[in-house]
């Protein structure tokens, strides 16, 4: 027992200073890029580097994220029953469209895994099951997942490394939108207001944060936002551009079918509100969760909230109509969530129920997140969809 231990120790330490060497040769990256930018670069731009840098940014690492042995849990790690659910989702729109899905950003391929079992037993399998996936850590990961037990179904499903030029069927996507790269504004003084954007400069080595004056688009979102809420001077917001253009860019690629998107967040009139000034940016390491992006580089999360708003907006903007909107808790009883529970052998119907219990509780994540539903190509909308039915909170984006 004791050398088994001390073996474990062993590959504990040599793995933290793996993580050490790839956060430093990552910071060394970022430090060139800040300095052959004229020693400082906007928020954006690090949070993509910190993230998605090829082999050394936290999602394009061999480090393990995902999961009670990582730094966060999702929603279809909780229980098989979130996934389960959003088969129920899946079975409706394919009726109307394709029998096809695309997943994007897949994590462990648990989501997966749990939809095409449940499609598999209902049988409605779909004629394909693509996922989006450029890390191929969590490639590897997805497809020893998947073919565990080599289902029947696994010649179904494929990966790809680029946007489809036009897809017909179910688009999903869990918790992708809170990642993409986001600028951070902060409200001065005076009248106009000044919109100042805070970027990254170094002092001595360090990553510390810097203000310039903000221009472009986050700048007039910032001073739009200010004159309408009545922001107090001082007030700092996440303006999420990247996610806009992405989800807009879909209008160009889905034909009859519809885009579940899954994250948490807001609608902008709260996100806006002049007593949530501090901002949302938030990093997860180890389960731990902290709002320092600048440290840990590389080896910890980092998230905003969604804005709704500027989510359906850019949808629209895309040529996509707004079929449903609405908190993740009701979204999961109009899929069925509690027949679910039901259908379970009594020996795991108290655990699955307490987890459940999280995915729908209004004090955590079944208000926090949200579900929205865009499409193309027929827009049936809740009428047809009926995920959304007594829920849809689409007028108040």
């Amino acid at each position: 027992m004791t050398h088994h231990a001390e073996v474990r120790g062993t590959m504990r330490e040599n793995s933290q200073d793996d993580e050490s060497a790839r956060s430093e040769k990552l910071k060394r990256r970022i430090a060139d890029e800040i300095e052959a930018s004229g020693g400082w670069i906007n928020f954006a731009r690090f949070m993509d580097l910190a993230l998605y840098t090829p082999k050394l940014g936290y999602y394009f690492s061999d480090a393990e994220i995902f999961g009670e042995s990582g730094d966060f849990v999702t929603a279809p790690e909780l229980t098989p029953l979130f996934g389960r659910a959003i088969a129920g989702a899946a079975r409706k729109i394919m009726a109307l469209c394709a029998p096809r899905i695309l997943e994007v950003g897949a994590g462990t391929g648990r989501l997966a895994l749990d939809v095409l079992n449940e499609l598999d037993a209902s049988g409605d399998l779909p004629e394909s099951y693509a996922i989006l996936e450029h890390s191929e850590t969590l490639r590897a990961r997805q497809k020893k997942t998947l073919g565990k037990d080599s289902p029947r179904w696994f010649d179904r499903v494929k990966w790809i490394d680029e946007t489809p030029e036009r897809f017909d069927g179910l688009v999903f996507a869990n918790e992708v939108l809170d990642a993409m790269p986001v600028h951070r504004l902060r409200l001065g003084g005076g009248t106009p207001p000044a919109v100042f954007e805070c970027g990254v400069a170094l002092e001595r080595g360090d990553f510390e944060w810097s203000e310039r004056l903000a221009s472009g688009v986050p700048r007039e979102r910032m001073e739009a936002a200010a004159v309408e809420y009545a922001l107090p001077e001082g007030f700092v917001a996440e303006i999420g551009l990247a996610a806009e253009d992405w989800v807009r860019s879909w209008g160009g690629v889905l034909g009859k079918g519809v885009f579940l998107l899954v994250d948490y967040g807001t609608p902008r009139r709260e996100r806006f509100h002049p007593r949530r000034g501090g901002g949302t940016l938030m990093c997860c390491r180890r389960h731990r969760v902290c709002d320092e992006p600048l440290s840990c580089v590389g080896l910890q999360d980092i998230t905003a909230h969604i804005d709704f708003t500027a989510i359906a907006d850019a949808a629209s903007d895309g040529g996509l109509d707004i079929l449903g909107y609405t908190t993740q808790a009701a979204f999961l009883l109009n899929c069925g969530i509690v027949d679910l529970i039901a259908r379970l052998p009594p020996s795991r119907r108290v655990k699955e129920t307490r987890a459940v219990q999280r995915l729908l509780a209004p004090e955590g994540m079944g208000e926090l997140f949200k579900v929205i539903a865009i499409g193309k190509g027929g827009g049936e909308g809740d009428s047809a969809l009926g995920i959304f039915s007594g829920y849809d909170r689409s007028a108040g984006l």
